[in-house]
This record gives structure tokens, C-alpha cells and sequence, in this order.
């Protein structure tokens, strides 16, 4: 998403971890104020859901103060910061969700990402919080190049078949953006169009996907059943399908 961000904004000032760790708030402070910008885009996140299990302070200080001492720098410059949240607040309970829903995350990175939306609104009022969900793009490890992977290596590749959310192109989301900084302040679902489990999601591009339960296939962290993510507030995104295309001819898969 990173990457695909700063082709929108080619004359942003580009920053890594490497440039500034977001943990370390006289950093920000001192890095946001030199620089002085109208717009900060916040991509930086420790998504690895099961590691967040094990690294739970690392999480929380990744997803959840350092967005804080963002929005606490940018405050103080009257810039707008537009911040990346997840589907993952929510505890799928039910089959989908409105920016004005309540929040429940169910494992470490959900709580994690919802501290930061919760910094971010105590500390700022010119905010845009954009929630996402199951990201693929060119650059970067993702569920499509995993699936690929799997499916050269592999007879059967099963894929669980009772999670549902909404597929998305980081190309679609970075040019979405250019967009959300004009709307209102506030909490915004970005994802595009079309619902489907994670084995409807891979048998789209791969033709030896197995449907399997969430059972099956144990891991450390509770996945949602339900995270589709609604969009009430901006013009709604192509369906993925159309979005997957695009992305396989960039890939040449």
C-alpha cells in the first residue's frame, strides 16, 4: 500500500522505518514539525495477525501509540492525517458492518489497531480513519502470491471457506485517498466491491483450492467470520474480481 501511495502523491516526503520509528514520540514530533506538512498518510503497521499474539507489547505500541503520536504532531501543525485501520476491529457477529458500528476485535492486532483509532480521535480532530480489508498489490507479501505459491508446490491447497470479507487492490485504495482527504472528518470503510470467503477469494485465480473450515486449520489468533466492511460515505469501488485482473496483468500470472 506503501508503495503504491507514493505513486498518487509522487511529491510526498517519503518516509520508512528506516527515516522514523512512529514508537518514539520526540521522533515524530521532531520530524513532523520540521517538515511542516498540510497531509500526513499513515501506512505503517505491524500486521502479522499470529505474531501480534506473541508480541503483544511490539503490537500495541506499532498499531496503537504511534498512530497517537502522530495525530499528537499533527495537532499541533493543523495538518490532516489520514490513518490505515482493519476489518479487524470487529468480532463477526454479524455479516456486516457500518463505519458507525461498534467495535469488538476478538484478537491482539484488532485490539492493537483499535487503540490507534482511539488515540487518534482523542488527539485530533482533523482525522480520516480508513478502515480496510484483505489487501493484494505488486508489492509485498499477500494472500494471492501465497495462494500461487502454494498451489505450484502443492496437490490440494485448502483454504477455509467460513471467514467472508471484501478483497482489496492497494492500487484502487491509494487512488481512493486522493479523495478522502476532501470529505468530512471521521471513520471511512474503503474496500472494493463483492463479498467472499477466503476459498471463493482464491479459486477466482487458482484451480486446486480445497474448501476447508476455520477448525481445520487452528491458528493462535480468532479470526471474524463476518468482516465485510460497508461503505455509506464515498462512491463505492469497482467489484475485485474486475480489480484482480488488473492486478494478475501488472503481475503477468
Amino acid at each position: 500500500l506503501g508503495s503504491d501511495l507514493c505513486k498518487v502523491f509522487p511529491e510526498a516526503v517519503k518516509l520508512t522505518h528506516r527515516d522514523l520509528d512512529i514508537t518514539n514520540r520526540a521522533q515524530v514530533l521532531e520530524s513532523i514539525l520540521k517538515i511542516k506538512p498540510d497531509l500526513v498518510i499513515n501506512a505503517a503497521a505491524y500486521t502479522d495477525v499470529e505474531g501480534c499474539e506473541d508480541k503483544q507489547e511490539l503490537a500495541f505500541q506499532v498499531n496503537g501509540y504511534g498512530p497517537g503520536n502522530i495525530a499528537e504532531a499533527c495537532n499541533k501543525i493543523g495538518a490532516t492525517l489520514v490513518h490505515f485501520s482493519t476489518d479487524y476491529v470487529f468480532d463477526g457477529s454479524r455479516t456486516e458492518y457500518l463505519e458507525s458500528d461498534a467495535p469488538n476485535p476478538i484478537n491482539v492486532y484488532g485490539q492493537s489497531k483499535l487503540l490507534g483509532e482511539q488515540e487518534i480521535i482523542e488527539k485530533l480532530g482533523n482525522y480520516r480513519i480508513v478502515r480496510i480489508s484483505w489487501l493484494f498489490g505488486t508489492h509485498g507479501k499477500n494472500f494471492v502470491e501465497t495462494m500461487l505459491k502454494l498451489s505450484g508446490d502443492m496437490e490440494k491447497v485448502k483454504v477455509v471457506n467460513d471467514q467472508f470479507g471484501k478483497p482489496t487492490y492497494t492500487v484502487d485504495l491509494a487512488h481512493k485517498i486522493s479523495e478522502i482527504v476532501v470529505h468530512e472528518a471521521g471513520i471511512y470503510h474503503i474496500t472494493n466491491e463483492g463479498v467472499c470467503s477466503w476459498y471463493e477469494f482464491a479459486s477466482s485465480f487458482i484451480s486446486n483450492a480445497v474448501p476447508c473450515t476455520s477448525e481445520e486449520f487452528p491458528r493462535k489468533a480468532k479470526r471474524p467470520k463476518y468482516s465485510v466492511l460497508v461503505n455509506t460515505k464515498t462512491q463505492p469501488m469497482r467489484h475485485w474480481k474486475e480489480a484482480l485482473n488488473d492486478y494478475r496483468k501488472e503481475r503477468n500470472i
